[in-house]
């Protein structure tokens, strides 16, 4: 567990910070948030709690070699402080970056920290740690000298972090804190994309069942899958808590694994008590699981979640885990794009009834996404968790053919 380094003038509340690597000399210049990401306060909120955030870039290297570490040190103080500050108009921290891919660009950082004065903020820090030898330098450093942090600014348009102007940071209420502008991320995005597949995939469910022969009432064919979906959303919550024991169940995220594997179990014993045929319906709402699946994926990617490692390979993409951005293996545009080749491939099997046996291209499609799932938690940046998220993975999803072939079987008899 990484530990809280504050000064005794500081006593502020931040996210926790590796240990200190061995000392190095080179100094920076932290960079501020962009102003107009950030609300200054007023009188009327200066009471309340108040975060800064503050997002910069340093430059990984061109030499080849293995990933490295850094760790920097910030120092911020008040705009309005005078002689000896008090302690909530300046603070120390350290914040330790794992995982630099020499010769993968720019690497932003971006830093919250909780509990200090609002208002504007001078905010510096330097390089006290670096992972590598003393005397391996890059050759941008021995060009310069040394390793400067400049403000990260990100650009849409150029798909890059970029500079910014060097101003003061403005404090934000700390409960907006997470949404304040990130490179490459934007908050709250995954909730809008999930909750448009999500509504894409009852569509695409009810247009199929509504062109058959009617045999199935697209009603309660819905309501069975509403009821399969505010359980996957539990599943989802709980599956993500299951993995990280150490975050709060209300702060935390959500598990696609716990989604995916809860609604077909959830669905075909509703279906069963409805007396709806399970394979048909499970069929028809194939395409549109994964369609969800293609569109929720890109939510990921532009929040920060579930990202891929850090590479140097020229086919990684820029993106962020909301912390560390780099260039990193889109492991989130992957598994979107196996969403929606699985997707239009059963919508063809379905609408054109290639499939005589009904809930084969179901069972099918989950086992085609469950392998693709495997592959792409190893590219994964959670290699620590990797192991136990793998594992259990392929056996729910096993378990959840089994259990929905079995049911299809009782109920044929």
């Amino acid at each position: 567990m990484a530990r809280r380094r504050v000064t005794k003038r500081s006593k502020v509340r931040d996210r926790p910070s590796a240990r200190t690597l061995p000392m190095t000399a080179r100094s920076v210049v932290a960079a501020p948030v962009d102003r107009a990401s950030s609300n200054p306060a007023t009188a009327s909120d200066a009471d309340e709690p108040q975060a800064l955030v503050a997002s910069f870039w340093i430059d990984s290297g061109d030499e080849l070699g293995e990933p490295y570490s850094i760790s920097v040190r910030f120092h911020g103080r008040h705009a309005a402080a005078h002689g000896t500050p008090r302690h909530d108009e300046e603070f120390t921290r350290d914040e330790s970056v794992d995982g630099i891919v020499p010769g993968s660009g720019r690497v932003s950082i971006t830093t919250w920290v909780y509990g200090i004065k609002a208002g504007e903020w001078t905010v510096t820090g330097e390089v006290i740690g670096d992972s590598r030898d003393r005397d391996r330098v890059s050759r941008s450093a021995r060009m310069t000298g040394t390793r400067q942090l400049a403000r990260a600014v990100w650009s849409w348009r150029r798909w890059s972090v970029i500079d910014g102007a060097e101003t003061p940071i403005a404090t934000r209420w700390a409960l907006l804190a997470p949404v304040a502008r990130q490179p490459a991320v934007v908050p709250g995005l995954y909730f809008v994309l999930a909750i448009f597949g999500i509504a894409s995939a009852l569509l695409i469910q009810a247009a199929i069942l509504g062109s058959g022969s009617g045999s199935v009432s697209v009603g309660r064919a819905l309501t069975a899958s509403a009821i399969a979906i505010t359980a996957g959303l539990i599943g989802a919550k709980l599956w993500y808590a299951v993995l990280h024991p150490d975050e709060s169940i209300i702060r935390g995220g959500w598990a696609v694994d716990g989604f995916l594997i809860v609604v077909p179990v959830v669905a075909a014993v509703t279906l069963f008590q409805f007396d709806l045929p399970i394979g048909v319906v499970l069929d028809a709402s194939t395409p549109g699981i994964f369609a969800a699946v293609a569109i929720g994926r890109v939510g990921c990617f532009l929040t920060g979640c579930c990202a891929g490692r850090c590479t140097a390979s020229r086919w990684g993409i820029w993106s962020s885990d909301r912390r560390l951005g780099a260039r990193r293996v889109p492991t989130q545009l992957l598994e979107s794009g196996a969403g929606l080749v699985i997707g239009l491939v059963t919508l063809g099997l379905v609408v054109g009834s290639v499939v005589p046996i009904p809930g084969v291209t179901f069972a099918a499609a989950f086992a085609a996404y469950a392998i693709v799932r495997q592959i792409l938690l190893r590219l994964r940046v959670e290699r620590r968790k990797l192991a136990r998220t793998v594992s259990l993975t392929g056996v729910a999803a096993a378990v959840v053919v089994v259990v929905v072939l079995v049911l299809i079987a009782v109920q044929g008899a």
